[in-house]
Parts: C-alpha cells; sequence; structure tokens
C-alpha cells in the first residue's frame, strides 16, 4: 500500500492517481468560477485553507507538472472573456476580480487534485491524499480478499460504487471541458450562419439591381431604335421636300 510521503515524493504516482478528481469533493465542497471548470489561484487556498502565497510557491517549484495536469495562464482575449463571464454571472462588485491583470492562472480539477498530493502544510490537501490513497488501496489489483471480514461484502459494494462515482466524475469533467469549446463552436457557427444569409441578402439585392440595369439598357434600346426611325424619316422626308423644290 502506498504511503503519503511517496505520494507527496512521486511524480509518477501522482499522474497515476490524477483521475480520480472525485475524491475533492467528498473531502469538500469545490467552488469553481462561473464557467464550471477553472477554478482561480484565491479559489484554489480557499479550498485548502492556506494562503494564496503557498499556492504561488507552489506553482513555482512544480510549474512543468501543472502544466501537464490542466494549468492555463490566461492572457489577453482569453483572460478577457473569463473575466467577462465572471463579472457577468457572479455580478461580483468592482475590483474583486483580477480584471486589471495581464495574465491569471487557472486550476481545472485535475490541476487542482495534483495541487492537493503536493501542498504539505494544509489539513484538508492531508484529507484528500488519505481519502486517495484509501481509495487507490481499496481497488488496486491484487488486493487481499482471501480473509474477508464480517461485512466486506458491503465494503466490496462501497468500492464498485467508488469506481463507478469515479468513472462518472472523469467522464462528467471532461464533458464540462468540452461544454464551454461546444458553445464556442455554436457561436462561431451561428455567425457564419448570420454572414452567410447577410452574404446572401446582398446578393439577392445585387442580382435585383443589375436585372433592373440590364432592363434600362433595353429600354435605352429600344428608345435607340425608335430616335433612328424617326431620323431616318424625317431624313427623306427632307429629301423629297428638297426634290419637289428642284422640279418646280
Amino acid at each position: 500500500m502506498y504511503t503519503e510521503s511517496v505520494l507527496l515524493e512521486s511524480r509518477s504516482l501522482r499522474g497515476d492517481l490524477g483521475h480520480r478528481v472525485e475524491v475533492l469533493d467528498k473531502v469538500k465542497a469545490l467552488a469553481l468560477s462561473a464557467d464550471g471548470i477553472h477554478a482561480t489561484t484565491k479559489d484554489v487556498a480557499e479550498y485548502f485553507e492556506v494562503g494564496e502565497q503557498a499556492v504561488h510557491n507552489l506553482l513555482s517549484r512544480h510549474r512543468g507538472e501543472l502544466d501537464g495536469n490542466g494549468l492555463k495562464v490566461l492572457r489577453g482575449s482569453d483572460l478577457h472573456e473569463f473575466v467577462t463571464l465572471n463579472l457577468s454571472v457572479t455580478n461580483v462588485a468592482a475590483g474583486s476580480y483580477p480584471q486589471m491583470r495581464r495574465q491569471v492562472a487557472v486550476f481545472t480539477r485535475r490541476t487542482i487534485l495534483n495541487v492537493a498530493m503536493l501542498l504539505r502544510d494544509s489539513e484538508i490537501a492531508r484529507r484528500v491524499r488519505a481519502y486517495l490513497l484509501d481509495a487507490e488501496a481499496g481497488t488496486r489489483p491484487g488486493a487481499d480478499t482471501t480473509a474477508a471480514p464480517a461485512g466486506a461484502g458491503y465494503a466490496s459494494l462501497d468500492r464498485r460504487v467508488t469506481n463507478v462515482e469515479s468513472a462518472v466524475s472523469h467522464i462528467g469533467s471532461v464533458l464540462q471541458e468540452l461544454g464551454p469549446v461546444i458553445g464556442r463552436m455554436s457561436v462561431r457557427l451561428e455567425r457564419v450562419d448570420h454572414r452567410l444569409a447577410e452574404m446572401e441578402r446582398r446578393q439577392v439585392a445585387t442580382e435585383r439591381v443589375v436585372g433592373a440595369m440590364s432592363q434600362r439598357l433595353v429600354d435605352m434600346g429600344e428608345d435607340m431604335r425608335t430616335m433612328r426611325h424617326d431620323v431616318n424619316r424625317l431624313a427623306r422626308e427632307s429629301a423629297r421636300r428638297r426634290s419637289h423644290r428642284r422640279d418646280r
């Protein structure tokens, strides 16, 4: 059975257990931002009941590992979109969200679990690690079940339920991460549809203008033929008058 000290020191073990994000809510309710996927450094510090500086220090020491487990640094338009969403949904007071910063680090559930497996000076983190190791010990292949005590059937059932919850939670977290992507794709598709509709309206208007111009050219052609006919007729009449005068 793995121990807490092994978990704190072994990056590979932390990577193997990184999918068990369901343990976070079993230990303590986790508050995420308005998008339902990310948490800020302040949110993470409040969950683990430590100062924000403790989380910043952890980021400095284990940045590569946390990046590999979902840590993102938002800048530019991504930061503006994130801040705007949180301000519009939570309606927080001005200045209480980092809208003036050039960049903001955001954590997924997997990143927060990674923090729990690294943060030493937090009772909440220790409880998460204990729960995580107990759950792993109960589901790891090769666990001794030959001398099961009374009530072992219930324990086995509990482990199976835990496995199902873990799988469902993993799928749920994946769907949550895909949700905003699908939402942005839908918005973009709506914009494309709007642009196509606008282009179609412009094309119809252009065809109408071209049709009107074509009809006008046809009318002008008829007017020119009429004028040519009148000019020829006047020329013939003028020639007859001159001929008649000469004959007289």
